[in-house]
Parts: C-alpha cells; sequence; structure tokens
C-alpha cells in the first residue's frame, strides 16, 4: 500500500458513472494539463490546470468509502499520464480492489506500456485526433508516431481498448475519418472508430481567443 502523499493534479471526482467503462460501474478521476491544445476541446479549464487540485489524503478517502460499491475508476482528463505519480496512484488504485481504465491522447506510450507491464490498467480509451497529415494542425503536437507507438502497444497486450475521435467539422473531413478507419484496419483493428460529436460552447479556443 502506497503510505506517502502523492503528487496529482486533480481537479474533481464524478462519483459515478454507468456509461465511461464498458460494464462497470465506475467513478472518474479529472487530471489537469495537456500537452495537446485541440481547439475543439470542451475540458478547456482542465487543460489549462485552473482548479485547486484535490488534496491526496481526500482522493484516498473518496476510494477508501467506495472500495464495497464501485467496479472500476476512469482516469481521464486533460491527459491523466503526464502525472508525476501516475504509476504510483494507478498501483494503488488496484490494490484496493479497483479496476482501471485509461482515457489517454496516446502521446505517453512510455507510461502506457509501464502500466500494462505491471498489470494496472484493464481498459484504455486512446483519441485518434486525426490522420498524420493533420495531426499536428489539430493537436498543435507533433506526436504521431507517439499516438502510433502506443496503439501498437494497445495491439500487441491483452488489454481491452477503444479508438474513439471527436469530431469537428472544422477540423475533420468525411475523407480525413475514413482515412483514420482505413489506417486502424490495417493494423488489424475492425471494430468501428468510436465517433464524438463536437460540443459547441465553453471550447479551448474560446478561452485562448483562437479560432476553430
Amino acid at each position: 500500500m502506497v503510505q506517502k502523499s502523492l503528487k496529482l493534479p486533480i481537479a474533481s471526482i464524478t462519483p459515478i458513472t454507468f456509461q465511461d467503462f464498458p460494464d462497470h460501474i465506475a467513478a472518474i478521476i479529472w487530471f489537469m494539463g495537456c500537452n495537446m491544445r485541440c481547439s475543439y476541446c470542451h475540458n478547456p479549464d482542465l487543460v489549462l490546470g485552473k482548479y485547486r487540485p484535490l488534496r491526496f489524503e481526500d482522493v484516498v478517502s473518496f476510494l477508501n468509502s467506495r472500495s464495497k460499491l464501485l467496479q472500476g475508476i476512469v482516469l481521464s482528463g486533460g491527459e491523466c499520464t503526464l502525472a508525476k505519480d501516475f504509476i504510483a496512484f494507478a498501483s494503488l488504485i488496484k490494490e484496493l480492489g479497483f479496476k482501471v481504465k485509461i482515457d489517454t491522447n496516446g502521446s505517453n506510450p512510455q507510461v502506457v506500456r509501464e502500466a500494462i507491464s505491471l498489470n494496472l490498467v484493464d481498459y484504455v480509451a486512446i483519441d485518434f485526433k486525426a490522420p498524420n497529415h493533420k495531426f499536428e494542425a489539430v493537436t498543435k503536437l507533433n506526436s504521431f508516431d507517439k499516438f502510433v507507438e502506443s496503439l501498437d502497444i494497445l495491439i500487441s497486450s491483452d488489454i481491452d481498448f477503444e479508438v474513439r475521435t471527436t469530431v469537428d467539422p472544422n477540423q475533420l473531413l468525411v475523407s480525413d475519418i475514413v482515412e483514420m478507419q482505413n489506417f486502424l484496419k490495417d493494423r488489424a483493428i475492425f471494430n468501428p472508430l468510436i465517433l464524438q460529436n463536437f460540443i459547441g460552447g465553453n471550447t479551448l479556443s474560446d478561452v485562448l481567443g483562437g479560432r476553430r
């Protein structure tokens, strides 16, 4: 059991969800910070770290209080794998008897690999932001190769995973979606690319004063 206080940029906790972890009743722990700047992002305060972090002790207290009520914990964000003590925290969650799902943009393959090798993750949702020729323009990060590395790690593992993308019509065309689906098929991933609708309103672009 981890005894020391971990450094975790956790903004908030959704105490229960029936949708975010397939076939599991779960809670979502929301991490601040992200290395991408997708203009359509509808969690700008998470990305920019504008919340006061929850105390580690309060997070552990919540987990202990739900040990017999929940089956899983979703680690989301932001980009949860960027947290300094992410692996130690995932280990703690597993020690408490929960299954772990990670939501990731795939930019941190070494952490994805380590979490899988240590049996700290049971399900992964990886975001496929755009095809290679648009990836940096959409994310403001030159990390398509790292996304592919993370995807290949998942393919070669026994971990259940899904691939999803947010469809902002100002960023992605139908031809882009077809290209992305064909890319997955070339890697023997025949499950449909999960498409998420763009959510308007307070986006990262609105906060930063840019245009999509």
